[in-house]
């Protein structure tokens, strides 16, 4: 695992780089990430798209 501070990506991003940027942070695959990230906000009623953009805004640019 990285221990630098979390950040959202700039070069692994689709939308924000949210997910890009915990995928380095914990050294996960951020297609994987994605998927599952995606799964989640539609089983939970879209609140990982609430989440995601809280994230997209209070996590600093890498």
């Amino acid at each position: 695992m990285s221990k630098e501070r979390l950040a959202r990506s700039s070069y692994n991003k689709w939308i924000g780089g949210v997910c890009g940027g915990m995928a380095d942070y914990f050294g996960w695959d951020a297609e994987l990430l994605r998927l599952i990230w995606v799964l989640l906000t539609i089983g939970t009623a879209f609140c990982g798209g609430i989440v995601y953009l809280v994230l997209w805004l209070l996590m600093p640019q890498e």
